[in-house]
């Protein structure tokens, strides 16, 4: 294996608690409830470590991260780390003066997501009423508060037709960026597949009128566009590859290499307090399992793709393949490579039937059912 680098990037994921329930979101089926949540004082530790790690940026994330009555602490603690932090927010139940006060303890920017350009499309994904007016209050927040924004658009079948529209949104409200994020499907999404595919001339549609725009507003906004893996060639490098430069933290303090790592059943993660941040990311057996390219399979092992893609998304490859050591499936190369096809071919007979998110309502077994007759 070749030299493990300091990380670079962390997601903390400060809760599972969430106003919206929407049916894209990538967090686990088995949400956890707010006793399970780490203390101010465990999150203040963490942060420090992470410092002396070498983490140069942190992505405060949920649920919805402003829950957390003590976020101005743990934006305090990053800035005086001189940590960027980013905060990820859905942008609704946030109080008047509120992101004034995190810009104050030292926040650097905000990411905040919509569901829709439409009220009523931001409505039926996120399954909470008068969401859409309480976004774009937040939105006025943030812009008061001389922060930069980034709207971030998860973009699925039943609002792929409003991207133009994302994109004049984006401008009215002076974001610096838009993030035009086909979902992925992990956590609820994958649930929830049938119900969010889009048809592939829609997506083919999508990706003409980003690149356009892409030109059109270069110097003015830019747009980041995240491809859907299902109407891929080649796969993308997960979380800029495994436990190369980036790591994930659960509310509970548990460790990941990335957000849906925990679906692995053959792999134990460790978390935070029973192991040090340092030593879980050297040394842990399932930070190392998919670390570089000693573990790639053919074709991945001769490839001349293997340290851009880094072989791709495992968690996928489990859910596709069946085994997470395998080549993703989103990559042409790979044997399995015509399930992904199958797969997005589904959508066209599959009716709306949301699993709305929601704490204490569906388990793993669930999806093991939802995903058993699938080939």
């Amino acid at each position: 294996m070749s030299e493990i680098l300091p990380p670079l990037g962390m997601l903390a994921e400060l809760t599972h608690r969430c106003p919206l329930q929407c049916v894209y979101c990538s967090n686990p089926l088995e949400l956890l409830k707010a006793d399970r949540e780490l203390s101010t004082e465990s999150w203040l530790s963490l942060f420090e470590e992470a410092a002396d790690l070498g983490v140069l940026q942190v992505h405060l994330s949920g649920g919805e991260p402003t829950l957390r009555p003590d976020l101005e602490k743990l934006v305090a603690c990053l800035a005086r780390r001189g940590v960027y932090s980013n905060l990820i927010t859905a942008g609704v139940g946030i109080p008047e003066g509120r992101i004034q006060t995190l810009a104050d303890a030292g926040l650097d920017h905000v990411q905040l997501s919509f569901q829709g350009v439409n009220a009523a499309t931001t409505e039926l994904i996120g399954n909470h009423k008068g969401a859409q007016d309480k976004k774009l209050e937040t939105a006025r927040q943030v812009r008061s508060a001389s922060l930069p924004l980034t709207i971030n658009a998860p973009i699925h079948r039943h609002n792929m037709h409003e991207v133009p529209a994302f994109i004049e949104l984006a401008l009215s409200l002076g974001a610096e960026r838009l993030e035009i994020a086909n979902v992925q499907y992990a956590g609820w999404a994958l649930l929830n597949r049938n119900s969010l595919m889009p048809d592939r001339a829609d997506v083919e549609r999508q990706v003409e009128i980003v690149e356009a725009a892409q030109e059109r507003l270069h110097g003015i906004m830019a747009i980041d566009f995240v491809t859907p893996d299902y109407f891929a060639v080649y796969p993308k490098p997960c979380m800029g590859g495994w436990a190369r430069d980036a790591l994930v933290v659960s509310p509970d303090g548990t460790v990941l290499p990335c957000h849906a790592a925990a679906t692995i059943p053959s792999l134990t993660f460790d978390r935070f307090g029973q192991r040090t941040l340092t030593d879980i990311w050297y040394r842990s057996d399932a930070f190392n399992a998919f670390r570089g390219t000693t573990w790639m399979p053919e074709p991945c092992r001769t490839c001349d793709r293997q340290e851009i893609d880094w072989g791709g998304c495992r968690c996928q490859a489990l859910a596709i393949a069946g085994d997470a050591a395998a080549t993703d499936p989103a990559c042409i190369k790979s044997p399995f490579h015509h399930r992904m096809a199958e797969l997005a071919e589904k959508r066209n007979a599959a009716v709306q039937s949301f699993q709305y998110r929601r704490i204490g309502r569906v388990t793993p077994s669930a999806l093991r059912h939802e995903l058993a007759d699938e080939f």
